[in-house]
């Protein structure tokens, strides 16, 4: 199944109800996005760091539920590009740049969020798991509040049985939009830092308490991960 499969007809719905105008400008903003992130993102430094954790899951037979926070989705969709990764991304206008621009990156979309039509993604989220696709969730998305996780990827690793996978990607120089989640754009020829954390499990039987014990193990694992991959670019710079 290719990456644009999940979501092919919900996009002829679309189109039926867009004006043309409307279509153009989405098209030349979904061109602009692709080729910045693909030549801004060709010219960072990469490194990684505990990229172990992510190949124990495959190795185990398992696919991942890679979470993240929504101001790294710059960064996120160029390291991860052309990996067969279904991200859920959410039915508003932004969401309408930010899938079609993944979809170029070669990602799948499950469309929807906590706030709108998130049902349907869930089922195409798991459904992708099913068929041996890791997935992709912003932990605070769509819109915030920034850097608090909300539940969902907790839902999905009880009721699929694959594991959660955080991470954080920063860059050394960037530019910071003026967003409710102050999304980051690397400035070319950056050092950039990819930290991935330690799988969390899910299990099927949890409650409501326990559900929330794993939100709340996320958000710390989040936390840890941002404070120690910020960190480095200061202690460069002393």
């Amino acid at each position: 199944m290719d990456a644009e499969s999940y979501s092919s007809s919900e996009n002829t719905r679309r189109k039926k109800r867009i004006p043309f105008l409307e279509r153009m400008k989405t098209a030349c903003i979904t061109e602009l996005g692709y080729w910045v992130i693909l030549f801004i993102g060709s010219t960072l430094r990469w490194k990684v760091e505990g990229w172990r954790n992510l190949e124990e899951i495959h190795n185990n037979g398992k696919r991942f539920i890679g979470v993240f926070w929504h101001n790294r989705i710059f960064m996120t969709s160029y390291f991860f590009r052309n990996r067969n990764i279904v991200a859920m991304i959410s039915q508003n206008r932004d969401g309408e740049y930010i899938s079609r621009v993944s979809r170029r990156l070669g990602f799948g979309a499950a469309r929807g969020s906590s706030s709108r039509g998130g049902r349907g993604a869930v089922v195409e989220i798991l459904r992708a798991l099913k068929a041996h696709r890791d997935v992709f969730f912003t932990l605070d998305g769509p819109r915030g509040p920034r850097y608090i996780a909300k539940p969902g990827a907790a839902f999905v690793a009880g009721k699929s049985g694959c594991p959660i996978l955080p991470f954080t990607i920063s860059v050394e120089k960037k530019w910071v939009m003026h967003s409710w989640d102050g999304f980051i754009v690397p400035k070319p020829f950056s050092h950039a830092m990819v930290l991935f954390g330690t799988a969390i499990d899910v299990d099927a039987n949890a409650d409501t308490t326990e559900m929330e014990r794993v939100r709340e193990e996320i958000q710390h694992s989040m936390n840890s991960l941002c404070h120690q991959a910020d960190s480095c670019w200061v202690k460069n710079q002393k």
